[in-house]
């Protein structure tokens, strides 16, 4: 490119961009007039509006209050339904369990076989160890793991059968279980000393 038209061209981008600048001042003057204007034409219009503005956001405002108090009704409402009948599908699940003791029961009334009677509680106890892991709930392992307050109580000391037993559990009197890995009972043991 040439000198000569880098410089009408950068004579065009100065004139283009005053042009612009032109443009924008009497646009901020034509506001400023326009401004003038309505304050000085009727102050009364404008105390006007400005109050039907407040209305409108008054009622907005009270909208929203509603429909707030509406919502934490209805969180409420829908709190105490879950608390009331949040038990309600374990205890159904719970359900097929009974059947299987009062099946059991009848059987032993019934003086029936003492070895099909065993297996038989041994299913119903499967069973019902199957359904406590789908509600996430486990057995906190303890004989023979060191003694840890977050999960076993110590129902008594006992002398360790060796050194090596010092501070572990020597026995578990009550088993302990967990939910979700918060303990829902405590393991009752016997500690070595």
């Amino acid at each position: 490119m040439s000198k000569k038209n880098k410089k009408n061209q950068n004579e065009e981008a100065k004139a283009a961009q005053e042009e612009i600048q032109d443009q924008q001042a009497q646009n901020i003057e034509q506001q400023a007039t326009n401004n003038e204007k309505t304050v000085k034409e009727d102050p009364e219009q404008i105390i006007a509006d400005l109050k039907e503005q407040l209305e409108h956001q008054k009622k907005e405002y009270a909208f929203k209050l509603a429909e707030f108090d509406n919502y934490r009704k209805r969180t409420l409402n829908e709190k105490a339904e879950l608390i009331k009948n949040g038990a309600e599908s374990a205890m159904r699940d719970l359900l097929p369990v009974i059947d299987d003791l009062e099946r059991a029961m009848d059987a032993i009334n019934k003086g029936g076989d003492l070895e099909s009677l065993k297996e038989g509680v041994d299913l119903i106890y499967n069973k019902f160890i199957k359904y406590l892991e789908s509600q996430h709930v486990k057995a906190i392992d303890s004989t023979g793991m060191d003694f840890d307050t977050d999960v076993h109580e110590a129902v008594t000391m006992f002398p360790a059968p060796d050194p090596s037993m010092k501070g572990k559990v020597i026995d578990t009197a009550i088993k302990g279980y967990k939910i979700n890995d918060k303990v829902l009972r405590y393991a009752k043991v016997v500690v070595g000393s």
